[in-house]
């Protein structure tokens, strides 16, 4: 897959991170509803699902498979099997599972992005992308833990407004870092 340019993928990384987190603290108590939601939400599952899976079948489409170039089309149908299999057979966490995927899936430009830029600029993303690494890891094989952290950092006003403010502040770092070209 080509690779983005790293301010490109900070200005991605950091307008989300923004969004996401100036929306958690101005509709705390809506936001944080749909957060419980969330996990075993059927709908946004079977959305993420759909964008992994599709994610997954280009980069198989366009990765150099070396000796077993000619075996691609049999990868590409079991890319899609495996999805309709995770969507008819692992419902429960459907969307805690695939966000886990997702994760990881965007893991890899970021990382190869974060080559490019200095090395004052570049250690919050790394962390950042191997903290979420960890995360997806643990929400797409245990997604129970996803909905337990959800309900801990909900269960307290102070405990959300010290996380949405902790993902305002990296996110203005890194869009500003990205678009200041630091």
């Amino acid at each position: 897959m080509d690779s983005f340019s790293p301010e490109t993928i900070g200005a991605i990384v950091g307008a989300f991170l923004l969004l996401f987190h100036v929306a958690a603290l101005l509709l705390k108590k809506d936001f944080g509803k749909w957060m419980q939601k969330f996990p075993r939400s059927r709908g946004w599952g079977s959305i993420l699902l759909s964008m992994a899976a599709t994610w997954t079948f280009l980069l198989v489409r366009r990765m150099d498979l070396g000796e077993f170039t000619n075996l691609r089309t049999i990868v590409l149908g079991s890319v899609a099997i495996a999805a309709l299999l995770i969507w008819l057979l692992l419902q429960e966490f459907l969307a805690a599972r695939s966000t886990g995927l997702l994760i990881l899936l965007a893991a890899d430009p970021v990382l190869n992005a974060c080559i490019l830029w200095p090395k004052s600029y570049r250690l919050p993303l790394v962390a950042l992308t191997y903290i979420c690494i960890l995360c997806a890891l643990v929400w797409s094989s245990m997604p129970f833990l996803m909905r337990d952290q959800i309900a801990w950092l909900t269960a307290s006003s102070w405990r959300w407004n010290i996380a949405a403010g902790i993902g305002v502040i990296v996110g203005c770092c890194i869009l500003s870092g990205s678009l200041l070209r630091v």
